[in-house]
């Protein structure tokens, strides 16, 4: 998907494949369980959630995978032996095919991002 212009979340779930779109509300609802607090918002074109302005936490639907950006590298740190195996770039969690999102993974992720404030990259 191109960079989305939607101008809410809702607009940008619209705009997704349909096969993708039940997993992407699933990785909306429990970010917006976890981050109790966050704003949610959209940025570059894609769904994220901020804490006092700054962003943390972005999804998005791309042309070959799913993305899961989990910009605190703190938590990156913390969670280094979970995510050794998972396909991912300095901040972007990659899913080739969305039935094997680990949302466990994800919630453990979000939990951790919403514990407390840390440094952004």
């Amino acid at each position: 998907m191109v960079q989305s212009k939607a101008s809410d979340v809702d607009g940008y779930l619209t705009e997704v494949p349909e096969e993708r779109r039940a997993v992407l509300d699933r990785v909306r609802q429990l970010c917006r369980e976890e981050l109790v607090g966050f704003d949610e918002v959209m940025a570059y074109g894609m769904p994220a959630y901020e804490r006092d302005g700054a962003c943390e936490i972005a999804f998005a639907s791309q042309k070959q995978y799913i993305s899961f950006y989990l910009m605190r590298s703190d938590v990156r740190e913390a969670f280094g032996e979970r995510l050794a195996g998972q396909d991912m770039g300095k901040g972007c969690l990659r899913f080739r095919k969305p039935e094997r999102i680990d949302f466990d993974l994800l919630g453990d992720l979000l939990r951790a991002t919403a514990a407390g404030p840390g440094p952004i990259c």
